[in-house]
């Protein structure tokens, strides 16, 4: 439960899946989010840091820590799933509702 509340806050699994490709400091970090507005990324990547999702490198650049990057791989198959989704409801055909991607 506590991993569904921290990665149920807005931002959260966004800041994880930007952080995948590798340690981003503040200013491109909150470019890769959309912009969000910067107390509301300095407090979840607080969180983040809190529960060793994320951390701060030396030169103040973040990154995934172990556990981080773990929590990407483990959301992996739910991209899968929503693109298989995302691909269905674009189709035209309304049979493919009943063949909704195990």
């Amino acid at each position: 439960m506590a991993a569904l509340d921290l990665f149920g806050r807005r931002w959260s699994l966004r800041i994880v899946w930007e952080l995948q490709g590798g340690a981003l400091g503040f200013r491109a970090l909150q470019q890769h989010c959309d912009n969000m507005s910067s107390s509301v990324l300095r407090q979840r990547l607080t969180e983040l840091m809190e529960a060793r999702i994320v951390m701060q490198e030396p030169d103040a650049a973040y990154a995934l820590t172990q556990f981080g990057q773990g929590a990407y791989r483990a959301l992996r198959p739910l991209v899968r799933w929503s693109d298989d989704w995302a691909r269905a409801l674009t189709d035209d055909d309304p049979a493919t509702e009943a063949e909704a991607p195990t």
